[in-house]
């Protein structure tokens, strides 16, 4: 089930008797987790009948007491429980007890649960356990530009911002898959547009700042000049001067997206400046190398995400010589 399945089925009244909310988007869980809650507890919510459990400290008999226990001011009570298997001295015991709750909540309905995780096995038998009538929800970040769009276009109706043509795939192609960033420059274009006014993509060329923008052209420049050096030169003085790591990557897959565009002669919107500047780089290199490029960034954000063992200056490093080989 996908977050946005989850928001309509909420709103339609269902409320299930378990959620697992797994994936490595903490927003997406956020989101999820706080629907759920207001669906659960409503206006008479209370810290009675909400229970936060420290997967460090929970045993499994304390997970299930908490979710035996009967609702004193609402109609059900929530249980949230944080990385089951955080502790692996409890891990088993604890996850025993998770792959037999769902079926026993289901016969009930004063409790809820929801278990919540950037990452899972999901061949695992306590994962596996969130089937019906209990639910799996992947939090994870859209990928490609289409489910990236998809996303703002949500998350405008949901603020009730009005989006014009093209808007959307704008701030998609600016940003990339940055859920956080996404809507600061969302609700930064909203602004530049003005009260009750339809932001265009116009709006949003003009309003999403680019992140420390001339270090990163510096970096882009040599990286696609080939200049290895320089570019690692670039890379070094825009990580020390404070830009996370995922944002410089973000910014990579971002021009990377640009120059194929470009490459596939599609015209790239911006100021005529910048769109010389693509052109110019996108005729040193062949669409099939550029698509390398961005399948090689999307290897780097999921060492990023915790899938490797480099630290990210080295997997940065490695991903910006590639590309400018």
């Amino acid at each position: 089930m996908t977050p946005e399945a989850l928001h309509a089925e909420l709103a339609e009244g269902r409320i299930r008797p378990a959620y697992l909310l797994a994936g490595e988007e903490a927003l997406l869980r956020d989101q999820s987790l706080a629907a759920i809650r207001a669906a659960v507890l409503g206006a008479a919510e209370s810290d009675f009948d909400f229970e936060r459990l420290d997967a460090e400290r929970c045993s499994a008999a304390q997970l299930l007491d908490a979710l035996r226990a009967l609702p004193v001011l609402a109609p059900r009570r929530l249980v949230v429980l944080r990385e089951p298997e955080a502790r692996r001295a409890r891990a088993e015991a604890l996850t025993e007890a998770l792959a037999a709750a769902p079926r026993e909540l289901a016969a009930q309905s004063q409790t809820v649960l929801v278990v919540v995780a950037a990452r899972v096995d999901k061949r695992s038998g306590w994962v596996r356990a969130f089937a019906e009538p209990a639910a799996l929800v992947t939090c994870d970040a859209p990928k490609g530009g289409r489910a990236v769009a998809a996303f703002v276009s949500t998350e405008a109706r949901r603020l009730g911002i009005a989006l014009g043509p093209g808007a959307a795939e704008a701030l998609a192609d600016a940003v990339g898959p940055q859920l956080l960033r996404l809507m600061s420059e969302l609700e930064k274009a909203a602004l530049f547009a003005g009260p009750g006014r339809r932001v265009s993509r116009e709006h949003v060329l003009e309003a999403v700042s680019a992140v420390a923008e001339e270090k990163i052209w510096a970096l882009t420049d040599a990286t696609f000049d080939g200049r290895g050096a320089d570019a690692l030169v670039a890379l070094t003085r825009l990580l020390d001067s404070g830009v996370a790591a995922p944002v410089v990557l973000g910014s990579l897959a971002s021009h990377l997206r640009k120059l194929a565009r470009s490459s596939a002669g599609e015209r790239v919107a911006g100021h005529p400046l910048m769109v010389k500047r693509i052109e110019a780089q996108a005729r040193r290199q062949s669409l099939a190398r550029l698509v390398a490029g961005l399948c090689a960034a999307e290897q780097a954000d999921q060492r990023l995400k915790g899938f490797g063992s480099l630290p990210a200056e080295r997997v940065l490093e490695r991903l910006v010589l590639a590309l400018a080989n």
